[in-house]
């Protein structure tokens, strides 16, 4: 999009993928290989396309992939037994388990099994606590590509009222969390908007930073954004369509009713989506450098 309000994550994601493509012939150079395993567990399509696209990332980069089909009615202890297996195989340096899982999958119990300094989604508990600390080991990955975003087109956040609209353990918590760490990518005031939340609108309209992961499509409109603000929309929702799919991709903000109001703004689709993949990536070099015990270039 030529409109210089425009935050475009595709662009982004290709800044970043030449710094891993540096860190990739890095870890060759010093004879070590990288390999991420993904498991996917049943035939849901959207999660599907996702494990495709974290696939094509990986043979962009070199890193070697494998995506390991399991049945939907797959029993829990069949899993355990595979996350078991890959814990303990020295050439997988990332585990993935595709989420969401079939309801007879304890979705915790599962994530909890991953070895920590294999869990490149960082949704793990030790790794939780290590990004809530301020002592990171991953991050996760779509709070991790928001602020890349922020960061490349030099969006200060240092004193800015972040508000963090969605409390999901994949984007809100981690994003709050990280935005109010002690760092020149942070050091933000945060509030966080949830479903309880009393005046949403009154809150929102307050940020300078409004950050949309509620899963709502087009929930945040003009009356709930700050003049001059900065818009980051995390939502993916399908609305019906006249198109060849019967649907198009919409976020959880009205981009056309919000765009004349902000300073800068994320488009649904090539905003988030794309730094998600590309954090991903970085999360499973990281891996690799930690566990063979040398640091990566920057």
């Amino acid at each position: 999009m030529a409109n210089d309000k425009i935050l475009d994550g595709k662009e982004v994601a290709r800044s970043v993928t030449e710094r891993l493509k540096h860190q990739v012939q890095f870890l060759k150079n010093h004879r070590i290989n990288s390999k991420l395993v993904v498991i996917l567990v049943g035939n849901d399509p959207a999660s599907r396309i996702y494990v495709r696209r974290k696939g094509k990332a990986c043979e962009q980069l070199s890193i070697s992939s494998e995506t390991i089909f399991l049945p939907e009615n797959i029993k829990e202890k069949e899993l355990i037994s595979k996350i078991e297996e890959l814990n303990h195989d020295p050439a997988t340096n990332g585990i993935l388990v595709q989420l969401p899982l079939p309801p007879q999958i304890d979705e915790k119990k599962i994530i909890e099994l991953i070895d920590p300094t294999k869990d490149v989604d960082c949704f793990h508990p030790v790794n939780i606590g290590r990004l809530v600390s301020g002592h990171p080991y991953v991050l996760p990955c779509t709070p991790a590509g928001i602020l890349e975003i922020l960061k490349y087109y030099r969006i200060d956040t240092e004193g800015k009222h972040a508000v963090v609209l969605g409390r999901s353990n994949i984007v809100g918590k981690p994003m709050a969390n990280m935005l109010l760490q002690k760092n020149p990518s942070a050091n933000a005031t945060v509030t966080v908007v949830h479903s309880r939340s009393k005046h949403i609108a009154s809150l929102t309209s307050d940020a300078d930073i409004l950050i949309a992961a509620i899963g709502k499509a087009h929930f945040v409109n003009s009356e709930m954004v700050k003049e001059g603000s900065v818009v980051i929309d995390v939502g993916i929702n399908r609305v019906e369509a006249d198109t060849e799919k019967g649907y198009r991709l919409v976020g959880d903000v009205d981009f056309e009713s919000v765009l004349p109001k902000v300073s800068k703004i994320t488009p649904v689709p090539g905003g988030v989506g794309p730094m998600t993949i590309a954090m991903l990536m970085q999360n499973t070099l990281t891996a690799v450098a930690t566990q063979n015990g040398i640091l990566l270039p920057q």
